[in-house]
């Protein structure tokens, strides 16, 4: 039983997390617990604890008789959060570069290459693929992160990740030729590991996620005022 209410409140805290970096609610929103529950079909003890999780993870912040609050991140947070993601991945490829892949290792990132390369290869974004583009985006990172064999930068990177507009999870869908490129840097990043060159792999993947918060950078103003939001 006990097993059972940690498993669903972990799924809680996991559907939650994603409804506030896809931005389902929005930066400074309120998050009441009723309404959550309804929404998921769930009690409100494990909601409870999942809003208490993420505010440990500083994704909400609780105020005294406002209760949970989306946590607004300003554009010099999000790209400091992208400055950690650089070094933390960085250091994830290196590590796997130098311990060396296995088989199953492997065939998942040439297996994210190949449908990335399904994706793309139409010559324009389709909003349908957009999902599963996102999807071999966090499998490709999340295997380079566990194949570092480091528990504690796997942590760490996981934090970084949390940060609304800093996240693997999301992929800015607008512009073909850069996501060709940003998986481009997937082929050269997992051709290096593999062929166990760590300094190459290191720099490729610092590089990669550098470029994914100048993209940020540039389309901060416009991603905000979907979200209904001014700049800070």
């Amino acid at each position: 039983m006990l097993a059972d209410m940690q498993t669903l409140s972990q799924n809680v805290t996991d559907t939650l997390r994603g409804w506030i970096l896809h931005g389902r609610f929005k930066p400074g929103e309120r998050i009441e617990e009723i309404p959550i529950s309804l929404a998921m079909g769930v009690s409100r003890t494990p909601v409870r604890a999942a809003l208490a999780t993420l505010a440990s993870e500083g994704l909400i912040d609780h105020q005294p008789k406002r209760g949970y609050l989306v946590k607004v991140f300003a554009l010099g947070d999000i790209l400091a959060a992208y400055e950690v993601r650089s070094v933390l991945e960085g250091l994830a490829c290196r590590a796997a570069a130098q311990h060396g892949l296995d088989e199953t290792q492997i065939a998942t990132l040439r297996s994210c290459l190949a449908e990335g390369d399904r994706l793309l290869g139409k010559g324009h974004l389709d909003p349908d693929d957009h999902a599963p583009y996102q999807k071999v985006n966090v499998d490709l990172h999340n295997t380079v992160i566990a194949a570092a064999r480091n528990p504690w930068l796997g942590r760490f990177a996981e934090q970084a990740h949390n940060i609304p507009y800093a996240s693997d999870r999301i992929v800015l869908w607008e512009d073909h030729a850069l996501i060709l490129r940003s998986h481009g840097d997937h082929h050269r990043i997992v051709d290096a590991i593999i062929e166990r060159d760590a300094a190459r792999a290191e720099s490729l993947m610092r590089e990669h996620v550098y470029y994914a918060g100048v993209i940020l950078k540039n389309n901060f103003e416009r991603l905000l005022a979907q979200h209904g939001q001014a700049a800070e």
